[in-house]
């Protein structure tokens, strides 16, 4: 049993899973190798002097494993809820976990599936979107979403932000208490 379940690799969901490994839960992260930043080039991020894409989506899959979040191979087929939480199947392989958050990019076959509540999307192109609350939460409790498949914008700060965003909301309520995670320089 996964505390967090991410479906989705990306920025926004490689970030979502460096904070919640960091924050000691079991994390699991479901890449299904069909991100869309693989191919770009971003200039624009601060901090970074210009990056390629794919060094930015390979770079956050690392950072979150190095944190304790395994990383598998693998694209979700399908969500249902069960007693204590979810079970998500990707192939033949099924997992259990207490919270899901989707960050599947322009992908949102699997929240329709689920009966997730949507809405429509502001950008062109994207006519509909998961509907969250301002936390992330989304209409089914323990289901979570982040990133371009809530209506973000998909520069790579702004979905990466986007995903930590709602995992410091989601590891505040499991907690109890609003999350905090900072590093110090002494």
């Amino acid at each position: 049993m996964y505390d967090v379940l991410i479906i989705g690799a990306g920025p926004a969901g490689a970030s979502a899973g460096i904070f919640a490994a960091r924050a000691k839960k079991k994390v699991l992260i479901l890449d299904n190798d069909k991100s869309g930043t693989k191919k770009a080039w971003a200039d624009n991020h601060y901090a970074v002097m210009g990056i390629t894409g794919y060094d930015v989506f390979e770079t956050g899959k690392k950072q979150a494993a190095k944190y304790g979040a395994e990383v598998k191979l693998a694209e979700a087929t399908a969500i249902e809820q069960i007693e204590n939480g979810w079970r998500v199947t990707a192939g033949e392989d099924v997992y259990d976990s207490a919270a899901v958050i989707l960050a599947t990019g322009a992908a949102k076959g699997l929240a329709r599936e689920l009966g997730l509540q949507m809405k429509t999307g502001k950008d062109e192109g994207r006519t509909e979107v998961i509907a969250v609350d301002e936390e992330g939460r989304a209409s089914m409790k323990g289901i979570w979403a982040c990133g371009i498949c809530t209506g973000q914008s998909m520069h790579i700060t702004v979905t990466s932000g986007d995903g930590a965003r709602v995992a410091i909301n989601l590891l505040s309520e499991m907690n109890g208490k609003r999350y905090v995670d900072h590093d110090m320089m002494c």
